[in-house]
């Protein structure tokens, strides 16, 4: 199905009320991710409201486009923004992490709208790879789409997988990386660096897009002009903030995986309102 097509103050305002329910869901778990979920919230609620083909009634529908959250810890916004497209309630949420819930600390395919588990980074390009050749053998004509991050790309099996969706000129997929420049243990250019990332990829073969990954224009102009691309896949680079929305989670590295307290979420929730 085609999904309705939000303005950018829509879209913005829908981002602002994900960004909460992550806050919110982590508060509640008192474990989780919340600095790379914040930082990719714009991305992937651009793409679910405006871009993505789905149906949260038949999450296998054959037609349907692809997504994979190859950083897979993030899953707090993925969940937050399936809720907000219908395929479970929102109270689902507040089980997040707990014993039997359907909401796993790392996705997995018992959450409804969940390709194939993620977590174990590195993997997540290799997959959407996987999905875009299935796509000729299935003859549809779905899109691919994968989140990376910016310190997962210090992962070298990206890099195979990069250099073969390039060489089998899988022009239907398209790889988004949140280039928010922090991950665990510390700045990526201070563990490992991974620029200059344009020129990179762009010498693997594929067509480079950069942004501003909070700009909600400039996101879906991305994604639209990857639809257009023929004979190579399309990479946007989306220059973020680690705990966008959030003054004291922004850039802030111990955010990465730590949830807030009781008290810093209901800061966090005022900045949000």
């Amino acid at each position: 199905m085609e999904n309705k097509q939000l303005s950018i103050e829509e879209l913005n305002s829908e981002a602002r009320q994900i960004r909460r329910l992550i806050i919110r869901m982590l508060a509640e778990a008192g474990s989780g991710h919340p600095g790379g979920s914040l930082s990719s919230a714009d991305l992937v609620t651009a793409l679910y409201f405006n871009i993505l083909r789905f149906n949260p009634a038949d999450p296998n529908w054959p037609e349907r486009d692809r997504f994979h959250m190859s950083k897979g810890h993030c899953c707090p916004l993925w969940y937050a923004v399936l809720s907000r497209t219908g395929y479970f309630p929102e109270e689902k949420l507040f089980t997040l992490r707990k014993f039997g819930s359907i909401l796993q600390g790392h996705p997995d395919r018992k959450t409804p709208g969940v390709e194939s588990a993620s977590g174990s980074l590195g993997q997540g390009l290799s997959i959407g790879l996987g999905m875009s050749l299935a796509s000729r053998v299935d003859k549809k004509d779905y899109r691919v789409y994968v989140l990376l991050g910016d310190g997962e790309l210090q992962e070298g099996s990206v890099w195979e997988a990069a250099m073969a969706c390039a060489h089998f000129s899988c022009d239907n997929i398209c790889a988004i990386l949140d280039a928010n420049g922090c991950q665990i243990d510390g700045r990526c250019e201070d563990v490992m660096g991974v620029e200059p990332l344009a020129a990179k990829w762009q010498s693997f073969g594929w067509h480079v897009i950069e942004i501003n990954g909070h700009d909600m224009g400039a996101i879906l102009a991305a994604y639209r002009e990857a639809q257009t691309i023929k004979g190579k896949p399309t990479i946007i680079i989306a220059r973020t903030v680690k705990g966008k929305g959030v003054s004291f989670m922004e850039g802030v590295i111990g955010f990465h995986g730590r949830a807030p307290t009781p008290e810093e979420a209901q800061k966090a929730l005022k900045e949000l309102a």
